[in-house]
């Protein structure tokens, strides 16, 4: 088999498969095994690693050249991380791909086909059907993982079909509010159109909900996403809501964070006091927990205080993205 792109060749591929990597080594050769035996659509593959400690970084080489490492000095976060990958990268598209997650062959192909049709021109980005997978070789299950991200009224946001039979859900294509990051499908030129000084992704997210913050602030772009079922994939998740008293702290910090930074991005003003009732409630909730039984997550606090001028000013910066966008002929 001929593995991957052939990096000498002046001819950009249509797809960049981005995998960022922290301590993956157990996952890695067969998410990059799936990544560079994609079929259908010229793809090239990079991986970034976050200063592994195990044998992430040796993974890249099994692949005989045809996954690209970059390695960074220090743990950046995956935000951060998947954004050196993007610039670093040149397809039209970019798939931020889990070192977890395990593609079929068809899957770049099923979605570059679909972006580039005819009436796709402000699809900004896409999700495929991903089910859970189980064991060394990310098998797939019958149970769904994500058909894609759905916002609720209180700026909160779920997979949906998360955990849930696949059977007869989410069966056909339909526009939805955003991808999982597990297996992102992105049209470059919409990131460019939502890159801020944090990134494609904002790095001040670190890791945990950078996707649906991506997601929001393509949407406030003009941007559509849809969910394109036949392009499949499959998922080894390990952080989920009822797992998380089994989660790391610097997760759980992060998560608390972020469900902050997420609506101090994107929500406006009037979304926040129709919907103040319930996003207040359940921040009452959050800051109950973290005064009790999840005291790690207490720093998230003096961190957004901490930098609340300089958030101001990102706010500021997406706020005038958006109306921009929207002037424009």
């Amino acid at each position: 088999m001929s593995w991957g792109w052939p990096w000498g060749s002046r001819v950009a591929p249509d797809v960049s498969i981005v995998v960022v990597s922290k301590d993956s080594g157990g996952d890695l050769p067969v998410s990059l095994a799936s990544a560079v035996a994609q079929r259908g659509a010229a793809c090239e593959v990079l991986q970034v690693d976050n200063a592994s400690a195990d044998a992430s970084r040796e993974a890249a080489a099994a692949f005989g050249g045809a996954v690209r490492l970059l390695a960074l000095p220090e743990n950046r976060g995956y935000a951060a991380a998947m954004n050196a990958g993007i610039e670093a990268s040149s397809g039209r598209y970019v798939l931020a791909l889990n070192p977890d997650c395990r593609l079929e062959p068809d899957f770049a192909a099923v979605l570059t086909r679909r972006l580039d049709a005819g009436g796709a021109a402000d699809v900004g980005s896409a999700s495929g059907r991903l089910y859970r997978a189980e064991g060394p070789g990310l098998a797939r299950t019958s149970v769904l993982d994500s058909a894609g991200i759905r916002f609720t009224a209180s700026g909160r946001h779920f997979d949906r079909g998360a955990g849930e039979s696949a059977g007869g859900l989410y069966e056909s294509e339909e526009e939805i509010a955003g991808c999982s990051g597990a297996a992102g499908f992105y049209r470059r030129s919409a990131l460019e159109s939502a890159r801020i000084a944090t990134g494609y992704f904002d790095a001040d997210f670190f890791l945990y909900r950078e996707d649906a913050d991506l997601a929001w602030r393509l949407r406030k772009l003009g941007w559509r996403c849809l969910y394109v079922p036949s392009a499949v994939a499959a998922h080894r998740r390990r952080n989920t809501p009822e797992r998380r008293r089994q989660m790391s702290a610097l997760a759980n910090l992060h998560s608390v964070k972020n469900r902050f930074l997420l609506r101090i991005n994107n929500q406006t003003a009037r979304e926040f006091w129709t919907t103040a009732i319930p996003t207040l409630s359940r921040d009452a909730v959050v800051l109950a927990a973290c005064a009790t039984v999840e005291r790690s997550s207490l720093p998230a606090f003096s961190w957004l205080w901490r930098n609340r001028k300089r958030l101001r000013e990102k706010r500021r910066e997406i706020q005038a993205k958006v109306a921009a966008r929207r002037e424009a002929p």
